[in-house]
């Protein structure tokens, strides 16, 4: 039997309710291209759903479901509630927001924190792989990437299209940086030259 009493669950209730209103506006602001407006109303939304005791989620029917494929063998399966999978929709949605700014860390932070909800979240994982990619690493994008498209044969599509686009980049990459060490080389080399080169010193023919 819960201890709280009628105003904590009251309280807890429209905690709840204020949390999703303003997931919807970050929503519909993130569908508008407002990517500022939609992370500071998913940050609002999350200090609410952070700050919700689970106790009085339960007294109110906000009951904790295992999540599927969390367990091989039936126990010990991780649960979540309604909460779990509001925080790891908008951690999904701030990393989507976070890559239309071009914010690759956040963006990795954010995918992370899905992921900490929910490890088969493909957008999230894609998403991390992604802005990994953009950050120059490579080898790990391209494995959550594969992993992605081994997990959810659906996205392969997309997923191919964005290991295509990395190579190319990792191949510019690697180009320029062979550039600028060949550029590198060449300027040690020359300075080596001059140092060896002999410095003419006063006539020894009389005068």
């Amino acid at each position: 039997m819960s201890d709280d009493s009628p105003e904590q669950l009251t309280a807890t209730a429209k905690k709840l309710a204020t949390a999703k209103q303003t997931k919807d506006v970050a929503d519909q602001a993130f569908k508008q291209g407002n990517t500022a407006a939609a992370l500071l109303n998913y940050h609002q939304s999350l200090m609410y759903l952070l700050g919700l005791d689970k106790n009085a989620l339960q007294s109110i029917g906000i009951a904790s479901t295992p999540v599927p494929g969390s367990s091989k063998d039936g126990k010990d399966a991780k649960e979540k509630t309604e909460v779990d999978d509001l925080v790891e929709k908008i951690y999904a949605n701030m990393s989507a927001c976070h890559m239309k700014k071009e914010n690759w860390k956040r963006a990795v932070e954010t995918a992370d924190k899905a992921l900490a909800k929910n490890e088969n979240n493909y957008k999230a994982l894609f998403r991390k792989g992604k802005a990994l990619g953009e950050q120059g690493f490579y080898e790990k994008a391209v494995k959550i990437l594969e992993d992605v498209k081994a997990k959810n044969p659906s996205d392969a599509g997309i997923v191919d299209a964005e290991l295509s686009r990395l190579r190319i980049i990792d191949n510019q990459r690697e180009k320029a940086n062979k550039q600028k060490l060949k550029g590198f080389l060449n300027k040690a080399e020359k300075k080596a030259a001059a140092a060896e080169t002999p410095v003419a010193g006063p006539s020894s023919d009389p005068a």
